[in-house]
């Protein structure tokens, strides 16, 4: 006999509960934190996977529908695995991802079998999957059956209810999300920690990175995709050798050469802001080699406003 769905209340959570018991399934492997959704899955922020999941009460009868998407970093693949109950739930899911990652990164791995999920499911996934995931980083949004989870990393409060309550308004009565998605500390801290007062290098004179100064903004692409939605002011600054004007121009040079960087390592260049401020801004005395050599910077500012 098919069972009927349970229908429960929307209730939001915003403490961070720990996940019940069996709730790990799939979303343990190492490097990777998921989203759970009944059905069909998507990666979101930096890391992030989305797990869904069809109806577990009809698990014995047919086995519940279960997809995986999964990233890796900012340029990584998205990797949509698991089982759906049609293939026109598949190929909805996997349109849906590719209009929002970009038909490039997303990997389909996902299968056809003998799967059961609510009414209208692919449906009110697709309206999951929205831009705003990208704000959480570390994330994953889960749904089984009608329950949804939220988990992961967002830059602050405000940002943390706004992604649930984007959620719980897209779907039906009958569903309940669980927010327990955290504020992660302080994005402007997450970026002075990954550059640690150290120095981006460029060529004497020039916008021409050295090897040094790679090796730095590798570190600093993974900085400025966990903090989220966010954008980024990354600033030139010079010492007070030669002119202003051309202090300037190299400053704002070696700024887009930085912004030009972190976008080939896969941060939307629309996130990225470069500015050149020349000399105007010292942070040591230009009368001295070590002054002149602090002054010679690479800034890098989170911008009060997410993108959208």
């Amino acid at each position: 006999m098919e069972r009927r769905l349970v229908k429960r209340p929307l209730r939001l959570r915003r403490s961070a509960e720990a996940a019940p018991p069996g709730h790990a399934e799939g979303l343990a492997r190492k490097a990777f934190d998921r989203l759970g959704l009944v059905g069909a899955a998507c990666a979101i922020g930096a890391w992030g996977v989305l797990l869904l999941t069809a109806d577990p009460a009809r698990a014995q009868e047919a086995s519940p529908a279960t997809a995986v998407v999964t990233g890796s970093g900012a340029a990584q693949p998205v990797v949509a695995s698991g089982v759906v109950p049609d293939e026109a739930t598949r190929a909805a899911v996997l349109q849906r991802l590719r209009e929002v990652y970009g038909s490039e990164r997303v990997v389909d791995q996902l299968q056809v079998g003998a799967v059961v999920a609510p009414a209208n499911w692919s449906g009110y996934v697709g309206k999951l999957l929205t831009p705003q995931l990208k704000q959480v980083s570390k994330g994953s949004l889960g749904v089984r059956g009608n329950e949804v989870e939220l988990r992961g990393e967002v830059a602050n409060e405000a940002q943390r209810q706004e992604l649930a309550s984007n959620v719980a308004t897209s779907l039906n009565p009958t569903y309940t999300v669980r927010n327990q998605l955290q504020v992660a500390r302080a994005g402007q801290g997450v970026l002075d920690a990954a550059l640690a007062d150290r120095i981006v290098e460029f060529q004497p004179g020039s916008a021409v990175l050295t090897p040094s100064g790679r090796v730095l903004l590798d570190q600093m692409a993974q900085a400025v995709a966990h903090v989220g939605g966010h954008k980024v002011e990354v600033v030139g600054h010079t010492d007070a050798s030669g002119d202003r004007r051309s202090n300037i121009l190299l400053s704002q040079a070696r700024a887009e050469a930085v912004k030009a960087y972190l976008v080939d390592k896969g941060i939307d260049g629309e996130r990225i802001a470069a500015l050149g401020a020349g000399s105007d801004r010292p942070v040591a005395d230009n009368a001295t080699p070590e002054g002149r050599a602090r002054n010679r910077r690479i800034e890098f500012r989170l911008m009060s406003a997410p993108s959208r």
